[in-house]
């Protein structure tokens, strides 16, 4: 057992008798943290710093998986919660706070006329396929990046255990950046297309005017197009990546930057479909609860007053910058790369003659843990990040493609790895 992890590894103990995994989230699981190695116990949140059970600080990078756009513990947040806590979390009534943030959505989105709320990603991209296929009388869907648990989506991936086949049957996988592949499915499937959903942008930016092709060709079938903007709403831009790239879809839904970590989603989009969500049945006991509703008009009004994505997108920058040239200067370019955006960046790695990819991103999240930063892969920015934190993050990447050139010279890594290597869970990018 790991003293530095002595109390995290006792509750992962404990939690495994009674919680699958010993977490809710399978990112957050042992599945994606390596025994030994890694906390899996959080105490505390506070600005761009998280705490693990056993009092080990960290500069968090990962940020809940991007749900925290602000801070963990933001002041205006928290203090929105505050006065909504004493009125109460849920009434018998709906709560003038839910046509508020919808008036905030709609003020700051290009496609949103109107909004219903969820309370997860999976929720929204469930209730916008559901209602596309309302609006248009057909069944079959188009999918392109990672929409969810719901089996719609979920059975296209080999995590399709306990999918029937039937429901998985009428979805069907294009690849980003790829016209091509989207044009032959609605080519096979003419006349039976609901919808098209895609992550605007992910690890690669849309070449070649893909996203307004997306859109011609979805149209042209008279299907509905939906931008998945659950991460990348409220932290590419004010209106997300639609507004970023000029491209306004039909549908767009929302989740992780919705409410700086407290737990809503929405589909929001064109009426005359948005409409339709009175006949379809998408309805949560806890859609309207209040404490998430104040603290996501807190974070979107502090989106509109100060200049939050521009901070993100100026520190990520030198981010970017700085550990490109890091790889560089360790001659290292043949095995790592930085993609993506500023605001949602990756480290990527690939196989080499005397290491894989996994066991190379197992011993960086090794390295990364045990000199205080909470890295496992991608770059995940917020408000509270600074270019100091930055700059500290550097440090450990120095440490890491240090140790990466011993094992180069070596021929081999598992003498570095102090844990049993990750295995990969699904790819879907």
């Amino acid at each position: 057992m790991s003293e530095r992890y002595k109390k995290s590894e006792d509750l992962l103990e404990r939690a495994l008798k009674t919680v699958p995994l010993g977490s809710q989230t399978f990112s957050k699981s042992i599945t994606q943290l390596p025994h030994g190695i890694s906390p899996y116990f959080a105490d505390r949140g506070d600005g761009a710093y998280l705490y693990d059970v056993d009092g080990n600080k960290y500069i968090d990078f990962m940020n809940s998986l991007l749900s925290i756009t602000l801070g963990y513990n933001d002041k205006d947040v928290v203090d929105a919660v505050k006065a909504q806590i004493d009125k109460g979390t849920i009434f018998s009534l709906a709560s003038e706070l839910e046509v508020q943030v919808a008036e905030k959505i709609c003020e700051m989105v290009p496609c949103a006329d109107m909004v219903r709320f969820g309370k997860n990603g999976s929720d929204a991209t469930a209730g916008a396929i559901r209602v596309a296929r309302a609006y248009t009388k057909k069944e079959h869907v188009l999918v392109c990046g990672y929409h969810g648990w719901q089996d719609w989506y979920i059975g296209t991936t080999p995590r399709n255990l306990g999918v029937p086949k039937s429901t998985s049957d009428l979805t069907h996988t294009f690849n980003y950046n790829d016209i091509e592949s989207l044009e032959k499915l609605l080519k096979e499937f003419d006349g039976q297309v609901a919808a098209v959903i895609l992550e605007p942008v992910n690890v690669m930016a849309p070449g070649n005017n893909f996203l307004q092709k997306v859109k011609d060709l979805t149209h042209q079938h008279k299907a509905v197009l939906i931008f998945d903007e659950t991460i990348t709403g409220f932290r590419y831009a004010k209106g997300g990546a639609q507004e970023l790239f000029g491209v306004t879809p039909d549908l767009a839904t929302f989740g992780k930057g919705l409410a700086n970590g407290y737990p809503l989603s929405a589909v929001a989009g064109k009426r005359e479909i948005m409409k339709l969500m009175e006949e379809i049945f998408f309805s949560f006991t806890f859609g309207g609860e209040t404490l998430s509703l104040a603290a996501s008009l807190g974070t979107l009004t502090k989106l509109q007053k100060e200049p939050v994505i521009e901070t993100i997108q100026e520190t990520g920058t030198y981010l970017m910058r700085s550990l490109s040239a890091k790889i560089e200067a360790h001659n290292l370019s043949h095995i790592f790369a930085v993609e993506g955006y500023p605001v949602w960046s990756f480290i990527i790695s690939k196989d080499t003659n005397y290491a894989t990819m996994w066991e190379i991103k197992t011993l960086m999240q090794q390295e990364m843990l045990e000199n205080g930063m909470f890295m496992i892969g991608t770059h995940n920015m917020s408000y509270a990040h600074t270019k100091e934190h930055v700059d500290q993050l550097m440090e450990v990447y120095d440490l890491f493609f240090t140790k990466m050139k011993k094992v180069e010279q070596d021929k081999s890594i598992k003498q570095f790895i102090k844990s049993e290597p990750l295995v990969n869970l699904f790819k879907v990018r």
